[in-house]
């Protein structure tokens, strides 16, 4: 976490001053030998004290410096490397020596867009992803590319941009997670000589055209159906299939067809209030009169009394 410019900003513990960062620690310690020093001066009448504790305190104002536990810096002594800082408290000679920007070694999240990509299907996309990376050196992501955040999300767009255009439409639909690793590896590739590791890249969304997305609404829509009526034909076929052998079956036994048509008028006059037309001539082929009686007097019950027979018609 750092900060340039000249302007005084706060961030994360630490405040710029005119492009140099100082600690709270040392503005409190600046503070304590200012305190110090006019009390020492009002004990011994003296002006002294004040002037020696305000160069101690400014010189410890930009002596101490503070890093995270996620935190490290480099020091540069009059231009040469001299070592990696961090995390902690840790001091510098001002002026002769220079803190690199803290390099935050946390994971830390990309967002990393494609607009208008032409696939290998000459189809243009929207495609939004996110890389997760970590720096694993600092002391490389310092000192071997100016600007690493920058240099990976350029990076990143470039590497899914042509992964895009390597990749069909429907492969990008349906394999997004390869889609992902294969990012992953392109970037790990470019990205390890600067101490940094892309560990994962994920594909949020992949958008096309609204007049491609409807065609191919209305393709799968057709898909379907097709689908479904080779479903009902092919069910059709089998039942056809099953009518045939039946017919088969019923043309040597005709007792076993008495009973299904037998079977058929019962299932048919059972429910409550139903009414089945019979032709006459199938009463008379399969002997359902007989069976109508029967059905008759089963719909009396063993609690109703049978019909009483018709009178006699009157003599004359």
């Amino acid at each position: 976490m750092f900060t340039r410019g000249l302007t005084t900003q706060a961030t994360s513990g630490f405040v710029a001053v005119r492009g140099q960062v100082v600690s709270a620690v040392g503005a409190a310690a600046m503070a304590v030998c200012m305190l110090a020093g006019v009390a020492l001066a009002a004990l011994l009448r003296n002006p002294w004290p004040v002037i020696i504790a305000a160069v101690a305190g400014v010189y410890l104002l930009f002596a101490i410096k503070v890093a995270q536990q996620w935190e490290r810096a480099a020091v540069l002594r009059l231009g040469r490397y001299r070592g990696l800082m961090g995390p902690g408290v840790f001091l510098i000679v001002p002026v002769i020596d220079t803190v690199s920007d803290f390099v935050d070694q946390r994971i830390r999240v990309t967002d990393v867009k494609a607009e208008s990509t032409l696939t290998r299907d000459a189809v243009p996309v929207f495609v939004d992803a996110i890389v997760f990376w970590v720096v694993w050196n600092a002391e490389k992501s310092i000192l071997e590319v100016q600007n690493f955040s920058e240099a990976i999300s350029m990076s990143a767009q470039t590497a899914l941009r042509e992964t895009i255009g390597r990749h069909l439409l429907t492969e990008m639909l349906t394999d997004r997670e390869s889609l992902g690793h294969e990012l992953q590896k392109i970037l790990d590739e470019k990205t390890n000589p600067w101490g940094v590791t892309v560990q994962s890249v994920e594909i949020r969304d992949v958008q096309i055209p609204q007049g491609l997305e409807d065609a191919m609404s209305r393709e799968a829509q057709a898909q379907r159906e097709r689908h479904a009526r080779i479903i009902l034909s092919t069910a059709e076929t089998e039942i056809s299939e099953k009518f045939a052998q039946a017919a088969e079956m019923y043309r040597d036994n005709p007792v076993a067809l008495h009973l299904r048509a037998m079977n058929m008028l019962y299932e048919a006059i059972k429910e409550k209030g139903s009414m089945v037309i019979v032709p006459s001539s199938a009463v008379e082929t399969m002997g359902l009169g007989g069976m109508m009686g029967m059905a008759s007097m089963m719909g009396a019950g063993p609690n109703k009394p049978a019909p009483a027979p018709a009178a006699p018609p009157p003599a004359e």
